[in-house]
This record gives C-alpha cells, structure tokens and sequence, in this order.
C-alpha cells in the first residue's frame, strides 16, 4: 500500500476553546469540535486538538485515507507484520481508524476520512 499524504497532526492544549480561536484566527477552519478534542483544516490539512480529559490517543501524525477499505487492508498487512496497532474503531464524527507506534514509541494514525466529513464551518 502506497500512502498519500499525511493528513494532519494532533497535539495536546489544555484549553479547547482557546485552542480552536487561536487556529481559527491564523485562518484555520472548525471540522468538528466537542468538549474533549477539536479538528480543524487548513485546505486539507488537518489540526487535531487534544484536551487532557482525552484518552484515546496523544499526541500523533495521521495519514488519511479516502477509503475505508484501505485501512482495514493497512491494518491486517501491520498486524501481520508483527507492528505494535490498536484495533480500527470508529470515530464519533463518522470517520474510522487505528493507531499505532514506531520503533521509537511515536504515534501514528491510519484515518478514513469520509467525504462527509468536509469542514462545517
């Protein structure tokens, strides 16, 4: 499987709020926003912010994928391969993917990310 692009990157802020008005004032726009992460895209590119209150992954690069059928193979081929992944789960804002680690402990995410999702801004 031959990867694209990488879609975006998460990092941790401690306030959600100001985090979003901050990136929307460098000219960024809102995806998706709840109280414990928020998404934001430059073109397409994508900003993800990761509250403290957030457990279900820290701060990673993600590669993006238009269809789901290329993350599940991506998974079984780094399952089979013997690489340190969580399962493919589905996101609440309709997208689906996993997570992993490098070598050297960083994470790593394979994101479908659904035509559906396109900023709501």
């Amino acid at each position: 499987m031959k990867l694209k692009r990488i879609g975006h990157v998460a990092i941790s802020v401690q306030d959600i709020d100001k985090a979003v008005e901050f990136y929307q004032n460098l000219g960024m726009q809102v995806a998706w926003k709840d109280a414990d992460w928020a998404y934001l895209k430059a073109g397409e590119d994508g900003l993800a912010l990761l509250s403290p209150s957030y457990k279900h992954a820290g701060p990673h690069f993600g590669f993006v994928f238009n269809n789901r059928t290329e993350i599940e193979t991506a998974y079984q081929q780094a399952v089979e391969a013997g690489l340190d992944v969580r399962p493919i789960h589905d996101h609440r804002d309709g997208t689906a993917s996993f997570y992993g680690r490098d070598p050297d402990g960083n994470w790593f995410e394979y994101l479908y990310e659904p035509a559906s999702t396109a900023v709501k801004a």
